[in-house]
């Protein structure tokens, strides 16, 4: 993320502002202003993503925009988000990997972010009502999404959109947890997260009375002093009647049937529910 104070300005900004052409020129050459292109510039601590945006002619936008503000997401891919308005025009520029996003939302700064509700409307959108569901609780969680941005949401998204703001609640500790439970959906499983169980401490999620997942994401599980607590905590767990399915991050993203398939096969014989 950029720093606080970093900007994107225009050259007739900055000259509405005091600064002569021999100033702009000295804070160019002392790194205090990047030149991203033709009467185009950024100020120090101002982050790589939102320079590139920039370039493009515009600022971050979906998920670029959601991980700039600190959001759990699932993309994970370098292409940058570019909020451009209702008719913005794009500039190739060197590197340049930017996907455009045009609404019917009224211009104002074209170099300002979008609101937290309008870049979930673009998640939404662009990538679906899965990447929707994952931001907006992470989202909840950080209590960045307000009464009234869930109300406009409502108001300018799909039903499946709905359905899934509807159904988002702002207790689970990661998007692994998120999407989990976004998944499970279906089956009908009483299914809550960060739940404290006897001796077992705090735990992802809960299905039922005594089906502990835990969503092993990294790098917060990588090691094998963090393997030898995990298993430590499981084995305490399980003399309180607890069975835990341990998943990592690579299997509930890319490999969910598999997940689902033992998840489902614990349910059937009933190792969800208490005695």
């Amino acid at each position: 993320m950029c720093t606080d104070r970093a900007r994107v300005r225009t050259y007739a900004e900055l000259r509405a502002e005091g600064l002569t052409r021999r100033a702009l020129t000295a804070a160019v050459s002392s790194g205090s202003l990047l030149h991203l292109r033709r009467g185009v510039y950024a100020e120090a601590g101002t982050c790589g993503p939102v320079a590139a945006a920039a370039r493009h002619g515009g600022a971050l936008a979906c998920v670029t925009a959601a991980r700039h503000l600190g959001l759990w997401i699932l993309d994970s891919t370098d292409v940058v988000h570019v909020w451009m308005h209702g008719s913005g025009h794009g500039y190739a520029h060197e590197g340049c990997a930017c996907r455009s996003h045009l609404d019917d939302l009224p211009a104002g700064r074209v170099f300002d972010h979008p609101g937290v509700a309008i870049v979930l409307r673009q998640i939404l959108r662009c990538l679906g009502v899965e990447e929707f569901f994952v931001a907006v609780e992470s989202a909840l969680r950080k209590r960045l999404l307000t009464a009234a941005d869930r109300r406009w949401l409502h108001d300018h998204i799909n039903d499946p959109g709905r359905a899934a703001l509807t159904a988002a609640r702002s207790d689970a500790d990661s998007g692994l947890e998120s999407l989990v439970r976004w998944r499970l959906r279906h089956h009908m499983l009483a299914v809550r997260t960060q739940m404290r169980v006897v001796s077992g401490g705090r735990v992802d999620l809960l299905i039922g009375d005594r089906l502990i997942v835990e969503a092993d994401g990294a790098p917060f599980h990588e090691g094998e002093s963090q393997r030898h607590r995990d298993l430590r905590r499981d084995a305490r767990a399980a003399v309180w009647g607890f069975v835990t399915l341990r998943f990592d991050y690579a299997l509930i993203v890319h490999d969910w049937p598999t997940v689902e398939a033992a998840i489902l096969a614990y349910v059937d014989r009933g190792l969800h529910l208490g005695r």
